[in-house]
């Protein structure tokens, strides 16, 4: 599940960062033609060398299976992020979606859509997986089940963001100015998304135990045993369910829930029938750990450390692009796009935070806190044998290595061997106790370092003299040039935003001048001069007759909400007020999340009709 964390995550960055196409480069029928044979040949060759590895059964030992069949996953699954990334931007499906209106209004939607797309891919993979998976592991379970488990534990990772985003989109549609001003200023988006988490993590866990198909555990021996260990570590619950994850073939517990009127004790069928009282006893108070030594509440942590990461990103590639020399002059020296080469930056620092935080950060948290969780058995009961007994179990009953390396758990081995160690000499568990607080520590320590450093980042990256060096050194750049050509527009216009953002409209109408002599129809850039135009306070630069003559260009090039919007504005400097009420109603049905901004300039051209 957590591997499937990480990937989720990139495909989801993967669809953040589309930014869809004027003209895509393929027509809706040759688009659904590339989709379908991306798909076709990600199946066939997936399938085959799955078929591939099931024909090794008997030729070669099953830990050098497992290991194969271990890699042939990773493989297919980073293969099946490619194909997704080729579908969302070469094949640009999601600008095909443009025309209905639901998925402007609703932008969450259309991602859910692309991420079930993922998990089709994925599904695919644990199609033909199956074929391997069952003779290296002699597993009777059938291939639906399978195949579902796998999907079962996408959900704790789908369902929260799909809830998190869909409720901020529901919140953006109301007519009301407040939850808009909250959700887009960053304090309001931070406070949102704490929120959010602590609510999910507190009921989250009923919709889960629900799409897991959880049922509770009936009343007798197992039951009682459970409950009675339960009532000696004071440990509160709203049940314990089966878990019929793998047709519950894997001996394996959990618990999920911080409050306890929503927490849940896992068990499966493998877990009750082949494992002994004792060693059930000890599975489950290793689950009781967790809950002691409030893990799940360190967890929460741990995302609000990431989502601190996913902050520094923007601001560290601002500083990287524009404060660093090299790297800007890589930029100019290939005639690049300062804005595509900023996202591509806060993209690429994001991946990698993403790696680094959850494979080396939160897995060192996440081993240890198991281990943490096994040595609670010491508190139940004076010997941790059945414990032991029972990882040795699980090793057979895999059919995986004891000592088989795992980034978020030690290995069984290890695990197994750390036991015995504590057993013999118990100031190894006080020990370990003390390196996990050293660790908690260490970490709030450099929580609040970062927190301080991410604002130090903004505040470096927003204020004037990093925009002023940008400035400078593109100006500069342009004009050593011995000749420009049309792809230096994009720069102009990038000077003329960056005069806008100092208030000096006189320079960015200048700027923006330049860049339609070098390339005349650049829409944003006409839309851009055509704002100033209509609205500049000063008589010198106001020439509203010009300024609708550029965004009727605009318009006709791209159709966009703030294109209407300047059009709207356009037509009202020029007298023509019916007009102007007609494009704005077209920026308001085009985006309704902006809905005050519109309605704002609707109120004032009926004012001027004489209509309000």
């Amino acid at each position: 599940m957590f591997s499937n964390f990480i990937y989720f995550i990139i495909a989801l960055i993967t669809l953040t960062l589309y930014q869809p196409t004027p003209e895509p480069a393929f027509n809706p029928l040759e688009a659904l033609a590339g989709f379908v044979g991306l798909t076709a040949f990600f199946a066939i060759y997936t399938r085959s060398r799955f078929l591939r590895l099931a024909r090794r059964v008997g030729f070669e030992s099953r830990y050098r299976l497992d290991h194969r069949f271990s890699s042939l996953m990773t493989r297919h699954c980073i293969l099946a992020l490619a194909v997704f990334a080729a579908d969302i931007w070469l094949l640009d499906l999601p600008s095909y979606l443009q025309p209905f209106r639901v998925f402007s209004i609703l932008p969450t939607l259309e991602n859910l859509l692309f991420l079930l797309v993922f998990v089709g891919y994925l599904s695919i993979i644990w199609t033909y997986a199956y074929d391997a998976h069952n003779p290296i592991y002699q597993s009777d379970i059938s291939r639906g089940t399978y195949v579902y488990s796998n999907i079962a534990f996408s959900v704790p990772i789908l369902l929260p963001w799909a809830l998190l985003f869909g409720i901020s989109d529901l919140l953006l549609l109301l007519p009301f100015d407040l939850p808009k001003r909250i959700l887009n200023s960053s304090i309001g988006q931070t406070a949102y998304f704490l929120i959010f988490l602590i609510v999910a993590s507190v009921f989250a866990p009923v919709l889960i135990q629900r799409f897991w198909r959880c049922r509770p555990l009936e009343s007798g021996h197992f039951r009682q045993r459970i409950e009675e260990l339960c009532r000696r570590a004071g440990v509160q619950y709203a049940d314990i369910v089966y878990w019929p994850i793998f047709g519950g073939r894997l001996i394996t517990a959990g618990v999920m829930g911080l409050a306890a009127r929503f927490r849940y004790i896992l068990v499966t069928d493998a877990l009750l029938h082949l494992l002994t009282p004792d060693e059930i006893d000890q599975v489950i108070a290793h689950e009781i750990g967790h809950v002691h030594r409030r893990h799940l509440l360190l967890y929460l942590l741990f995302f609000i450390g990431f989502m601190l990461i996913s902050y520094a990103t923007y601001p560290l590639s601002y500083i990287l692009l524009f404060f660093f020399k090299p790297v800007l002059g890589f930029v100019l020296a290939y005639e690049l796009n300062p804005a595509t080469v900023l996202y591509t930056l806060s993209a690429l620092l994001l991946l990698a935070g993403i790696i680094i935080y959850f494979r080396f950060i939160f897995g060192f948290f996440i081993r240890n806190f198991e281990r943490q969780a096994d040595l609670f058995v010491f508190r139940l009961f004076p010997s941790a044998q059945p414990l032991i007994t029972t990882f040795g179990k699980i090793a057979a009953n895999s059919g995986q290595p004891a000592d088989k390396p795992n980034w978020h758990h030690f290995s069984i081995q290890e695990r197994m061997d750390y036991l015995r160690r504590c057993e013999a000499a118990p100031v190894w568990i006080k020990r370990h106790d003390r390196k996990v607080r050293i660790g908690i520590t260490a970490y709030i320590i450099g929580f609040i370092i970062l927190a301080a450093g991410v604002f130090q980042l903004n505040q470096i990256a927003l204020n004037q003299g990093g925009r002023y060096l940008s400035l400078t050194a593109i100006e500069d750049y342009l004009a050593k040039k011995a000749f420009q050509t049309p792809e230096d527009a994009l720069l102009y216009g990038l000077i003329g935003n960056l005069h806008l953002e100092r208030n000096n409209p006189a320079a960015a109408v200048s700027a923006y001048e330049k860049a339609l002599a070098l390339n005349p129809d650049l829409p944003d850039i006409l839309n851009n001069l055509a704002w100033l135009l209509a609205t500049a306070e000063d008589e010198a630069l106001r020439n509203p007759r010009r300024a609708l003559m550029l965004v009727r260009k605009a318009i006709a090039l791209q159709k966009k909400p703030h294109i209407w919007d300047t059009l709207a504005e356009a037509l009202y400097v020029n007298g023509h007020i019916r007009e102007a009420i007609e494009a704005e109603q077209e920026a308001l049905a085009m985006n309704p999340e902006d809905r005050k901004i519109y309605e704002d300039q609707l109120k004032k051209f009926r004012e001027a009709l004489g209509e309000e």
